[in-house]
C-alpha cells in the first residue's frame, strides 16, 4: 500500500512509540508543515536516520521501529501518521530528493517496499 514507504517519514516527526497493536499517538499532533518548512529540524531528522548525525529519544526510536513499520506496510499506524506520511513523502520527493534517495537506499535497498509503494500510487491509494 501507500503507507508501505510513507511509514519512514511519519516516524520521523512523530517518534512512535511502539504498543501491542498500535504505535502511540502521543505524536499525532505534531505539525508536520512547520517542520517541512524548518530545514534545520528536518535535516537533522535525516541525518539521524542516515546514522551521519546525533539522534533525539524520537529518532533512536524510530531506526528501531522502522523496519516492522515497513514490513507490515504501517498496519499499527493511526490514520494521522497514514495523512502525514502521504505528506511528508509527497514533499521530500519533490523538494529533497536527493535525501529521498538516500532514505530509500538505506532503508530499501532491495527495492521491496519502493515496488509496493510505486504500485499504490499508481492505483490512485
Amino acid at each position: 500500500m501507500k503507507a508501505s514507504l510513507a511509514i519512514l517519514i511519519v516516524l520521523v516527526f512523530a517518534g512512535l512509540a511502539a504498543a501491542d497493536k498500535q504505535y502511540t499517538n502521543k505524536f499525532d499532533n505534531v505539525n508536520v508543515d512547520e517542520v517541512l518548512g524548518n530545514n534545520r529540524i528536518l535535516n537533522n531528522y535525516i541525518k539521524c536516520l542516515m546514522e551521519k548525525g546525533p539522534c533525539t529519544p524520537e529518532g533512536r526510536e524510530l531506526k528501531r521501529l522502522l523496519p516492522d513499520a515497513l514490513e507490515s506496510e504501517c498496519s499499527k499506524c493511526t490514520d494521522v501518521q497514514r495523512r502525514n506520511s502521504n505528506k511528508v513523502i509527497n514533499y521530500l520527493r519533490v523538494n529533497k530528493p536527493g535525501e529521498w534517495k538516500l532514505l530509500l537506499d538505506k532503508y530499501d535497498s532491495k527495492g521491496i517496499y519502493r515496488a509496493k509503494y510505486e504500485a499504490a500510487s499508481k492505483k490512485g491509494h
